[in-house]
C-alpha cells in the first residue's frame, strides 16, 4: 500500500516480497524515501532515515535485535540489500556514499568486490570470480591506473596502465605459468605495435 498526491509517492508505504512477506514500511516524500524499515524474513533488520535520497542515519540489528551496524549523519559502517533481500553491500559510508573499505556480494551471495572505494566508486581492492579466484586488481580508480588481470584459476595474466577500462600505455603479458610473453605499449586496449613479444618454451 502506497499513498500518492500529484503522481507521486508521499506519505505512508508498505512493499512486501513475492511469498507476501512485509520487506518495506516507510515514509516517501515527493517520490523520494523520507524514512523507513526493511525485515528480513519477517524480522526487522534495519531502520534508517534519508537526506535528499541518501541513507543518512540508519541502526542495522542481528537476528537477536542487538545493533551491528549504526549510520550517522551519512558517516558509518552499513549494509545494503536488494529487493528479495540478498545482502549486496556492506562497508563504510561518508557523506551518503560508499567511502572507505567495502565488500559486495552477487545474488548467491559470493564475495564478488573487496577494497576501498571514493564517492560510491571502487577504487582500491580485488574482484572475484564464482570460484573466489582474482579476476582483476584495481589501483587507484574505476578502470583508470595500474591495473591487473587473472585468468580463471588465479594466474596474473596482465598487468599494466589502464584507462577508462582499456589497456592503455605499458603493459606485460604472462602465459599460463607466469613466463613472459609480450612487453610493450597499448593503445585502447589493443598492442600499438610498440614492444617486444617473446617465445615460450614448454617443457
Amino acid at each position: 500500500m502506497k499513498e500518492y498526491l500529484n503522481g507521486k509517492r508521499n506519505g505512508k508505504g508498505t512493499e512486501y516480497n513475492r511469498n507476501g512477506e512485509l520487506r518495506i514500511e516507510g515514509e516517501y516524500l515527493n517520490n523520494l524515501n523520507k524514512k523507513g524499515r526493511e525485515y528480513i524474513n519477517g524480522k526487522l533488520e534495519f531502520e534508517r532515515e534519508y537526506l535528499n535520497n541518501k541513507k543518512w542515519n540508519g541502526k542495522w540489528y542481528d537476528e537477536n535485535a542487538n545493533i551491528i551496524y549504526e549510520l550517522i549523519n551519512g558517516s558509518g559502517k552499513m549494509k545494503e540489500y536488494i529487493s528479495s533481500g540478498e545482502l549486496r553491500f556492506e562497508g563504510e559510508y561518508l557523506n551518503g556514499k560508499r567511502n572507505g573499505k567495502g565488500k559486495e556480494y552477487d545474488r548467491q551471495g559470493e564475495l564478488i568486490f573487496e577494497g576501498e572505494y571514493l564517492n560510491n566508486k571502487k577504487w582500491n581492492g580485488k574482484r572475484y570470480d564464482e570460484k573466489s579466484n582474482i579476476i582483476y586488481e584495481l589501483i587507484n580508480g574505476n578502470g583508470n591506473g595500474k591495473m591487473k588481470e587473472y585468468i580463471s584459476f588465479g594466474e596474473l595474466e596482465i598487468e599494466g596502465e589502464y584507462l577508462n577500462g582499456k589497456k592503455n600505455g605499458k603493459g606485460k603479458e604472462y602465459d599460463w605459468s607466469r613466463k613472459l610473453k609480450f612487453e610493450g605499449e597499448y593503445l585502447n586496449g589493443k598492442r600499438n605495435g610498440k614492444g617486444k613479444e617473446y617465445i615460450v618454451v614448454v617443457n
